[in-house]
């Protein structure tokens, strides 16, 4: 692959979208690279944590325009459900996915984003969705995640108005969950995903998915989804390791 660049290390796997020349702008192509990435992480058990990031200054810039600018309505269509299907199934992986946001993050990028666990990022960092700007909405599930994670009202200003943020405002209302130093960013999105790749990978991916599948029922449907879930965990050899090393007054070897 030519615009991904995958490294491992332990339970924890760093993806770097690697198109610098183009800001690490989304083509056809590059979704076409990560999307095998992600179907070869879907069933990767060795792997806790999944870090994202972007070569160079920019995490994502968007999708990219110059591909974009002639399709037809029906291309547009096929275009739209490429990049949404990839990002709902980045959702949607077993492993914590993180945001390392090293700068622009826009439009296309800022959607991949959301589509993450966890968002942190660089103090340089600048993060949207213009695209009405470009005579489009977003596409890729902009309109959907960013309401979820801000409020409708934010969202809708920040999506109708076009406006870009710096990383103090996106934490401010939630977009991220934490702001570092540029030169830290990818020490300390590390030391996260060491310390979340340390917990039971299984009780990790129970955990996930109480989280997504809960957030979208009311609540009794969500309490017997995260119940079914609980004692699912009881199945598993890390639960008798976990509390074990607990009684015993030592660490878990998960």
């Amino acid at each position: 692959m030519s615009m991904i660049q995958l490294h491992n290390e332990g339970k924890i796997a760093t993806l770097t979208i690697h198109r610098p020349e183009a800001l690490n702008a989304l083509n056809s192509t590059l979704l076409d690279e990560l999307s095998k990435v992600v179907q070869e992480l879907s069933t990767n058990q060795e792997i806790s944590v999944l870090i994202i990031t972007g070569e160079d200054r920019s995490f994502v810039a968007g999708a990219d325009i110059a591909e974009m600018a002639q399709y037809t309505p029906e291309e547009a269509l096929s275009f739209a459900r490429k990049g949404a299907g990839l990002f709902r199934r980045i959702e949607l992986l077993p492993q914590v996915v993180i945001a390392s946001i090293n700068g622009f993050c826009l439009g296309g990028g800022c959607e991949l984003a959301m589509a993450c666990d966890l968002r942190i990022a660089s103090e340089k960092a600048k993060m949207g969705q213009p695209e009405t700007g470009l005579g489009i909405p977003p596409g890729f599930g902009g309109t959907q995640r960013l309401p979820r994670l801000v409020g409708i009202e934010r969202a809708k200003e920040l999506i109708f108005s076009s406006r870009i943020i710096r990383a103090d405002e996106a934490l401010a209302i939630g977009l991220i969950s934490r702001v570092v130093p540029h030169d830290e960013l990818m020490s300390q999105t590390m030391a996260l995903a060491q310390s979340i790749a340390a917990q039971s990978p299984s009780a990790l991916r129970l955990a996930k998915d109480a989280i997504n599948r809960g957030i979208q029922s009311d609540i009794d449907t969500a309490l017997s989804i995260e119940n079914d879930l609980f004692a699912l965990a009881f199945a598993s050899p890390e639960q008798k390791e976990g509390m074990s090393a607990f009684l015993e007054k030592r660490r878990p070897q998960f």
